[in-house]
């Protein structure tokens, strides 16, 4: 039996910055095959960008976590391109930047100028301008770090549905993407709040597995969907910094969504950002842990549990391994190209624009070389990639590692494609169809990703 009740916990030396990265009215902004418009018309929530930065006590190299209101990169080579940029400015490792999108479907691409698309004379000033505030953002993470504790507690949150919804036409014999009512989400929680030295709230983090796509193509507002809301409302409430960390969410979105309405993001932002509040304010007094201390015979015989000093850990370390996922059969960049030239159908034109950036990331190969980052934290551990796996994935390591605090986190340094059970490549079903990969690789990668939090934890 269990004695005690310790948060997972790391010690050290910890940063903080933020920069707005809200684009200019009239930036190219479309990622709706269905939406009528190319550019944005207003602003509904700015979108941020906030660096982390975690150092050990002793000094040494800091790992730099960014969470940025973005949605996804085009190419692996844009953000292969915009990363080389900050190696060489920062001096960083491979293994020591995540560059993390909260996956917002309502503000700019990240790709290269395309000076056929409205607004991208705009786009090419603005992807400048993120690069200069990513630099700006972690310089000053790095120079105002302070002794800090980093605690984890696990909640629920129900913002979160299964969005596998068999066509109710059953003649169609499809799955469609949108809320599916007999389907029982992930609906797990993980608060991280840091205290510094005197005692005082200087951050905390939100990680949780949703997509935010509650504005969808009538939407013609820059927003961060309902992240903005839920930062808004941490911050108010504690008066520091709140990240947003997005949880393996390729089957989760919530019941209501596909709106043009930004209160509704608004709302779903709150809802998240109450079950957060109700998490932190379940934890223990930070550096301490509860502990059974013996029976007290009343009317019935009571077990007391106190309140005690715990030393946090200090351990920090990174890893990253790459795992070869197999890659379907698709025509080559060009044809896919000369496809969507031909099109007269505005969304399916798009889908082959979308296609066609795929397919020029994944190199002429029979598979692709994913890359997989893992970080100890103390005594929680997080774990991701690039891709956008099914929430089956994060259920299955945090069953395989139940005694660990796993943060579990999608589209962390580029974005590729989804990660569905293998199962499911038998069924007309989006995630299946848009993804490069082949059947197999999630599992392939819930392997590597078991290994590799394995090797993490285990000490030099």
């Amino acid at each position: 039996m269990l004695a005690t009740k310790p948060h997972a916990s790391f010690r050290g030396l910890i940063g903080i910055a933020r920069r707005d990265i809200t684009p200019p009215i009239g930036i190219y902004s479309r990622n709706w095959g269905a939406a009528r418009h190319d550019v944005a018309d207003g602003i509904h929530r700015c979108l941020t960008l906030t660096a982390l930065t975690l150092t050990p006590l002793s000094g040494g190299r800091p790992l730099v976590l960014v969470d940025a209101d973005l949605g996804w990169w085009k190419t692996p080579q844009a953000f292969d391109r915009f990363r080389t940029r900050l190696f060489e400015e920062l001096s960083l490792q491979p293994d020591e930047l995540l560059f993390a999108l909260s996956h917002t479907h309502a503000g700019p691409p990240l790709m290269e100028p395309d000076d056929s698309l409205p607004g991208c004379d705009l786009h090419r000033d603005w992807m400048e301008s993120l690069y200069s505030s990513t630099v700006e953002a972690i310089r000053e993470a790095v120079n105002s770090q302070f002794d800090a504790t980093l605690d984890w507690h696990t909640g629920r949150c129900g913002l979160a549905t299964v969005r596998d919804l068999p066509d109710p036409e059953p003649e169609k014999d499809r799955v469609l993407c949108g809320y599916s009512p007999e389907a029982i989400s992930d609906d797990t929680l993980v608060v991280g709040r840091i205290i510094d030295a005197d005692g005082q709230l200087r951050g905390t983090l939100v990680n949780y597995a949703c997509h935010p796509t509650t504005l969808a193509w009538e939407n013609t507002h820059i927003s961060p969907d309902y992240v903005g809301a839920m930062r808004d409302t941490m911050q108010q409430q504690t008066g520091a910094p709140a990240f947003f960390l997005i949880g393996m969410c390729g089957d989760l979105a919530p019941r209501y969504q596909y709106v043009g309405d930004p209160a509704i993001a608004d709302q779903h932002g709150r809802q998240l950002a109450f079950a957060a509040l109700a998490t932190l304010n379940d934890m223990e007094p930070p550096e301490t842990q509860l502990t059974y201390r013996g029976a007290v015979e009343s009317g019935a015989p009571l077990a007391v549990w106190k309140h005690e000093a715990r030393e946090a850990s200090e351990n920090l370390k990174s890893l990253l391994i790459p795992v070869d996922l197999p890659v379907k059969d698709w025509p080559s960049a060009n044809e896919l190209e000369r496809e969507r030239v031909e099109c007269t159908d505005r969304a399916l034109e798009e889908r082959l624009r979308r296609k066609r950036d795929i397919r020029r990331g994944l190199g002429d190969g029979t598979t692709y070389p994913l890359a997989i980052h893992v970080w100890r934290i103390g005594d929680a551990v997080l774990v991701g990639s690039c891709c956008e796996p099914y929430s089956l994935l994060q259920q299955e390591l945090r069953q395989q590692f139940s005694d660990r605090t796993l943060i579990c986190m999608n589209l962390i340094n580029g974005s590729m494609g989804y990660l569905p059970p293998a199962d499911l490549y038998d069924t007309d079903v989006y995630p299946v169809w848009q993804t490069p990969f082949d059947r197999g690789s999630l599992e392939v990668t819930q392997e590597a990703m078991k290994q590799a939090i394995q090797n993490v934890l285990t000490d030099a």
